[in-house]
């Protein structure tokens, strides 16, 4: 089991990142949540991460923090819920806010995550809110370099493709439909904006 890699960021194409550990590459999948946090390229940074096993893949899931392991973890457990699924889950609501849509009973917010209908969402209410009672989550853990928090370009992902595009690819593989991410990212998009803004917006108004 993988369950921490520490070495240095080597690409960013969300949701995927590229980490060498001593001179081995690691590929990861990150829910947006957690990939808005990460250094620049080039910087030191560690993740608690998940390890998949399947017969067609090997799958390396990673997290800033505890909290959100935690989650996908227990979101996984789930029938009808795959990693797939919790990725686009974390990716759209933090650990707060998918508490709070289960809590306040807010079915309507989770529909409207690619791969949850309405059967599912009621699972998620049930299942999850016994799972969650005797949680306490804290501010979240960012384990990263103290030189990348104070770098004002922090968190920034260098635009080496057209930002609408790499928006667009990113919500793809969350799950969402090509037509519906064209035309969200369409909507959203301004002159210099990058793309991890563009995916934050599209994700606010598509879970809002």
């Amino acid at each position: 089991m993988i369950g921490r890699l520490r070495g240095i960021l080597e690409e960013k194409q969300p949701p995927f990142v590229l980490v060498d550990v001593a001179g081995v590459g690691y590929e990861l999948q990150l829910p947006m949540s957690c990939f808005y946090q990460l250094p620049e390229i080039g910087q030191t940074v560690t993740l608690i991460t998940h390890f998949v096993v399947r017969e067609d893949a090997q799958l390396l899931y990673g997290f800033h923090d505890d909290a959100s392991r935690r989650l996908f973890r227990e979101l996984i457990k789930v029938n009808g819920i795959g990693p797939k699924v919790a990725l686009a889950i974390l990716s759209g609501l933090n650990t707060h806010e998918f508490i709070q849509a289960i809590t306040q009973d807010d079915i309507s917010r989770l529909t409207k995550v690619p791969g949850v209908g309405k059967k599912t969402a009621e699972r998620l209410l049930v299942e999850m809110k016994d799972r969650l009672k005797a949680w306490t989550v804290n501010e979240p853990n960012h384990l990263l370099t103290e030189s990348a928090l104070l770098n004002p370009d922090y968190g920034q992902i260098p635009e080496t493709t057209d930002p609408k595009e790499e928006a667009i690819a990113a919500l793809v593989s969350l799950g969402y439909k090509q037509l519906m991410a064209e035309k969200i990212i369409s909507k959203l998009a301004t002159d210099g904006q990058s793309s991890e803004a563009l995916i934050r917006a599209a994700l606010k108004s598509m879970v809002a």
